[in-house]
């Protein structure tokens, strides 16, 4: 009996060890499919669904964390097009500064200046110029249209606004034949590149003997150019012929030996070279010569 206890013993012990050895493995196994489940689900999940923002978030605050989200997954492609983009940017509020600068500048510039209409062919660029420093300083002149025409305008500007206000009490005056038209200016003179006008006593010298020919025909060499105006007016010493492609007509710098030349190029304004009626001016610039460098 006892044998056959211990055997009985014995085999209910083997047994319970043989389920405790079947158990362990399915419950090890259903727990590693427990969490490879949960993994496989996380992964499905969208963090930026809006079940995971709390309510107090906006839909601003949502954007932005989607952003800063994205921006985090950006390439270094991408990264370098966002820095382009915000230096391109900077750039542009720069540019917007120096344009409302340029505005502000070219609005004094306006108020500045006075509008002068018939204008007597006689009277020079020097001569208005003085009449009206009696009223501030004078810092440009410019006398334009026709000099044959009764029709002829300026612009004056002044150094102050209290200076274009005094000016116009001089409309009215007498300017050789004719009395002269003072109104303010709708618009500022075009301000000539400064590295261009005289340097020195001789290069005004040479401003005066200057003149400056507009609306040149293409088809007009400069010695057809020089010889007109010697022909003309007198002998020419140098002679700087401009254009390109992009205008229709060139223009020209005449440089005479004597002031005198230059007086009469003048006159020439509304005669046809070529086939277009050429415009003359005084030249603000003298023509300097060029500058050969030295090859290397």
């Amino acid at each position: 009996m006892a044998a056959v206890s211990e055997i009985s013993g014995e085999a209910a012990s083997a047994k319970n060890s043989n389920l405790d050895s079947m158990s362990k493995p399915i419950s090890e196994s259903k727990s590693e499919f427990d969490v490879q489940k949960l993994v496989d689900m996380f992964t499905k999940l969208n963090p930026l669904a809006k079940e995971f923002f709390p309510s107090s978030y906006s839909p601003q605050h949502h954007s932005n964390f989607e952003n800063s989200v994205n921006n985090n997954k950006l390439s270094p492609n991408d990264n370098q097009a966002n820095i382009r983009r915000r230096r391109n940017n900077f750039n542009q509020g720069k540019r917007r500064l120096s344009g409302r600068a340029f505005r502000a500048e070219r609005e004094s510039s306006i108020r500045r200046t006075v509008y002068v209409s018939d204008i007597d062919q006689q009277v020079t660029e020097e001569r208005l110029a003085a009449i009206f420093s009696s009223c501030g300083q004078v810092v440009d002149c410019r006398i334009c249209g026709d000099p044959h025409s009764v029709l002829r305008f300026a612009f004056v500007e002044f150094a102050d606004e209290h200076g274009a206000r005094a000016a116009l009490s001089l409309g009215g005056t007498m300017l050789g034949y004719y009395p002269v038209r003072v109104l303010p200016s709708k618009t500022a003179i075009l301000p000539v590149n400064p590295t261009f006008l005289p340097r020195s006593e001789d290069e005004r010298e040479m401003c005066s003997r200057t003149v400056y020919c507009t609306n040149i025909d293409k088809k007009v060499a400069q010695a057809e150019v020089k010889n007109f105006f010697e022909t003309a007016c007198g002998e020419v010493t140098r002679l700087r012929l401009l254009g390109d492609h992009v205008h229709s007509t060139r223009i020209a710098f005449v440089e005479f030996a004597m002031a005198e030349s230059a007086i009469l190029a003048l006159n020439c304004s509304g005669m046809v070279l070529g086939a277009q009626p050429i415009r003359v001016s005084p030249s603000k610039t003298p023509v300097r010569p060029r500058v050969t460098r030295p090859l290397h």
